[in-house]
């Protein structure tokens, strides 16, 4: 008897708590905030790989490479800090139509450049030493979370101010935020590395400017329930 009067209760006031939400009046809008920036850095995932027959010598080739291109980084001035061995790997590989076991051995260096002058140089000396394959290259913000922030607040801003245009013309005003979701973007600019085609295609060494940073676009999007006074 008493579970059932304790289920009754619960049941009741969960109906009058439904019935009070459906009561409160409410305006449900959306807001944006955008903030560009230009990116005062760059991160880059580069890989060496090498491949073969014979296990030993494949590894060998590989830290011979990846070895000059740490070096090489360590000559560009890039704290120690800043750089670091991120993956390595020696994989046999299996050809079923040959019968035959092939070698392929990886080893990946994630780099953050602060001084993007030296974006050209980096690059081009990270091929020359070795790299054969970038993984990923993204120019990117060192005050992220603030700018971050900003378009937060921005979205908010936009959300409240579309909410009082709506009820001004019902001679109602806009109360306090209900609900908030939030769901922000960020885009990272990602160039092609055109100085790989021109080393290839002008081997007289003639400068050549292949890059074209863009900005970042950080973006907030907020959807915002507001109570109507």
């Amino acid at each position: 008897m008493k579970k059932l009067l304790l289920f009754l209760t619960i049941m009741f006031m969960t109906m009058s708590y439904g019935q009070e939400m459906k009561q409160i009046p409410l305006i449900n809008v959306n807001g944006e905030g955008k903030v560009k920036v230009a990116p005062d850095q760059v991160c880059i995932s580069a890989t060496v790989e090498t491949k073969g027959n014979n296990a030993k010598d494949v590894k060998k080739e590989n830290d011979v490479k990846m070895d000059a291109v740490l070096k090489f980084i360590k000559k560009m001035n890039v704290p120690t800090a800043d750089f670091k061995t991120k993956q390595v790997s020696l994989n046999p590989q299996y050809d079923y139509e040959k019968k035959k076991t092939s070698y392929n051995a990886t080893q990946t260096v994630e780099i953050v450049m602060k001084d993007l002058s030296k974006y050209d140089e980096l690059m081009e000396g990270l091929v020359q030493q070795g790299i054969n394959r970038l993984d990923r290259v993204s120019f990117e913000s060192s005050k992220l979370e603030q700018y971050q922030s900003e378009a937060r607040k921005l979205a908010m801003k936009d959300a409240k101010a579309k909410a009082e245009e709506y009820v001004s013309v019902l001679g109602q005003k806009v109360g306090k935020a209900f609900t908030i979701s939030d769901n922000s973007q960020i885009y990272h600019p990602q160039p092609m590395y055109a100085a790989m085609k021109s080393m290839a295609a002008d081997s007289a060494g003639a400068s050549n400017e292949t890059l074209a940073i863009g900005e970042i676009e950080i973006t907030a999007n907020v959807s915002v329930s507001f109570v109507l006074d």
